[in-house]
């Protein structure tokens, strides 16, 4: 039976191609899909097939331009004012402007089911008030704390012990501890559409029926529980809308596979010691600078050819190692294609992904400031140890039986399923749209 899905996203670089990707398979199920989006996205949306919509009062930014980057995390002397943006200019600050325009395009037209990037609470908030089944996307690792497991996002090794549980508690508390900056915006938008005020920013992540993590379970920690209304879903393994052709370096030589953020993240620095590692190393080198660099601009050795941009999933066929930021969305294509890495991570979630991929022995991370050298002995080491070689294919095994059916859509289609046809949305109740 026909549907019709409203999803939701932002301008958040590697997340957008995962979202884009079930809203996609969905359209051509034959559902009705659209998408609000901003503006600087609506040509990836339409080339995916899709109907995008422009945010009114919500944030507009474009990740790939730092000029009209929202979040401008590259900005930030430090983590914690990394996160203290995206907390305030995207998750938290805005939620009532998310909600209101969310809620004013559930109004418009009927809606069996609201699809958000997780990091969206406003469109959350606006689901729930709307009394339709809602569904959020993650599109990394899970990024909440949960028992079994060291907190996420500093990139931590488990813990055994009494010292280990009691390192893991404070750090918790600790990590936690900054969102609580966010709650009074969070609870003002709540309020605003008659819903009760949540106790923490934590507990309005939780406010859905589904919160679909588009990441390989095999990734993350053997031992972690999640709560019930927590799939795993799978990656998302499709490139996004403005990869191009594949133009690979001449030469029989092994290759190696180098990008970092296709957001802006001052990489450019990194791109270039990267060239330069590759140049010392009898490899064919391909390094895709992404939207946010000027390949013109990055120096680059004769062995290394030097694009904006490449299918990543068909370079991949071709590729001995990858050399990346630890961004989910390149690391998991590695994986899935059997590929090991080395990890330069930049920020964001990177740091954390990179430990996986260490834990799972795929792989080994350098420093954001390694010089050429190390970053061409890490190459090195991946290229010539085949444990890295071994653990990226049994990972590869674990990813292919993941995503052998799409649970991302069969998921969205039993939540609508198990609705009593299409939900008729409140009229406003004069609040502010």
């Amino acid at each position: 039976m026909r549907k019709n899905f409203l999803f939701a996203t932002w301008a958040g670089g590697g997340a957008v191609p995962p979202v884009l990707s079930i809203a996609r398979v969905l359209r051509e199920r034959g559902h009705g899909v659209r998408v609000l989006a901003d503006t600087s996205l609506h040509e990836e949306v339409a080339a995916a097939g899709l109907e995008p919509i422009a945010w009114t009062t919500a944030p507009q930014g474009d990740a790939a331009d730092p000029a009209q980057d929202v979040i401008k995390d590259f900005e930030a002397r430090t983590p914690l004012g990394a996160f203290a943006r995206l907390r305030d200019r995207i998750v938290c600050g805005p939620a009532a402007d998310y909600a209101c325009d969310t809620l004013a395009e559930l109004r418009a037209r009927p809606t069996d089911a609201l699809v958000a990037e997780h990091m969206l609470l406003g469109v959350l908030t606006a689901g729930e008030a709307a009394g339709i089944p809602v569904a959020s996307l993650v599109t990394t690792l899970y990024p909440l704390p949960t028992p079994g497991a060291p907190p996420p996002g500093p990139g931590l090794a488990p813990a055994s012990g009494p010292l280990g549980r009691l390192r893991d508690r404070v750090l918790t508390r600790l990590i936690l501890k900054p969102w609580e900056k966010g709650l009074p915006a969070v609870n003002a938008a709540r309020a605003a559409h008659g819903l009760p005020p949540v106790g923490s920013v934590v507990d309005a992540f939780g406010r859905v029926d589904r919160l679909l993590v588009l990441s390989p379970r095999a990734l993350d920690h053997p031992g972690r529980t999640f709560p019930a209304y927590v799939r795993h879903v799978g990656p998302r393994l499709d490139d996004p809308a403005w990869a191009g052709d594949l133009e690979l370096p001449e030469g029989d030589a092994p290759l190696v596979l180098a990008g970092l953020s296709s957001s802006f993240m001052n990489q450019h620095p990194q791109l270039e010691r990267i060239a330069e590692a590759l140049g010392t190393l009898p490899v064919r080198g391909l390094l895709t600078t992404g939207p946010a660099v000027d390949p013109a601009t990055v120096r680059a050795p004769g062995n290394v050819l030097v694009t904006a941009s490449a299918p990543h999933s068909a370079a991949l066929r071709h590729a001995a190692v990858t050399v990346t930021h630890a961004g989910h969305g390149t690391a998991v294509k590695s994986l899935a294609a059997g590929v090991p890495l080395v990890c330069v991570p930049l920020g964001r979630d990177q740091a954390e992904v990179a430990r996986h991929v260490e834990l799972a022995g795929a792989g080994v991370t350098v420093s954001r400031n390694a010089s050429p050298r190390t970053i061409a002995r890490a190459v090195e080491r991946v290229l010539h140890d085949p444990s890295y070689q071994r653990e990226a294919r049994r990972l590869a095994a674990e990813i292919a039986a993941e995503t052998a059916t799409d649970r991302a859509v069969a998921e969205l289609e039993s939540l609508t399923g198990a609705a009593a046809g299409t939900h008729a949305v409140p009229p406003d109740r004069g609040v502010r749209s």
